[in-house]
């Protein structure tokens, strides 16, 4: 399942599981996002939005631009207009938990996507697993290349759940595997910031065989 069609999964699920159809028409539920200069993150919305025009819902969606504080600040503005249920991509585990205390204080259900909340109440979280998804990459590049292989690996946003546990399943195949870390760097799921970095370590490492990322 490509990357596309696995976030348009997640927000229908988390939809589907928590709303009625049979609700009143044009409530309004909100989904904040961790980023949407991110296509992932946007087949997300456009996932969530497609199953809340199906269920009658008006959905109000926030861009937390990768920012703990911007996020806070979202939450609160939802939770003066009455909004019925928040779907929250957290822009860092733990962080997030003081969002989601916020809406558990106005009485609004959380659903966490993708992302883990460290603290506070959810009633739903929908995600890939990811632990499983690091050591399955791990072990398609073991399958290729063999033991041994040299890689470069290019880390997520440190504070995600995501990617703690992608990394730790891949390193569980990398170390079974024997391979060759060359290097380990931070890109934090941005797309020009990883283009900068693996330039970088390209140069360095001109010998690097796979990269996981």
């Amino acid at each position: 399942m490509n990357m596309k069609k696995l976030a348009t999964l997640v927000s229908a699920v988390a939809l589907s599981a928590t709303v009625s159809a049979n609700a009143l028409a044009k409530e309004s539920i909100a989904l904040v996002v961790s980023t949407l200069n991110n296509p992932f993150f946007v087949s997300l919305k456009d996932g969530a939005q497609k199953e809340a025009d199906k269920l009658g819902y008006n959905l109000v969606v926030l861009d937390s631009q990768n920012n703990p504080a911007k996020e806070l600040s979202n939450v609160q503005d939802l939770t003066v207009h009455g909004t019925k249920l928040l779907l929250i991509n957290p822009t860092d585990s733990d962080a997030v938990g003081n969002a989601v205390k916020l809406a558990n204080q106005a009485n609004i259900p959380v659903i966490t996507l993708d992302r883990v909340a460290g603290s506070g109440t959810v009633v739903s979280h929908v995600a890939s697993d990811n632990a499983f998804g690091g050591k399955v990459a791990g072990d398609f590049i073991a399958k290729k290349l063999g033991e041994g292989a040299k890689v470069i690996q290019l880390e997520g946003i440190a504070g995600t759940s995501a990617a703690r546990e992608r990394g730790a399943g891949f390193m569980k195949s990398a170390e079974k595997n024997k391979f060759v870390m060359l290097a380990s760097q931070p890109a934090d799921f941005d797309r020009t910031k990883e283009l900068n970095v693996m330039q970088n370590l390209l140069t360095a490492h001109p010998d690097v065989k796979a990269v996981f990322a």
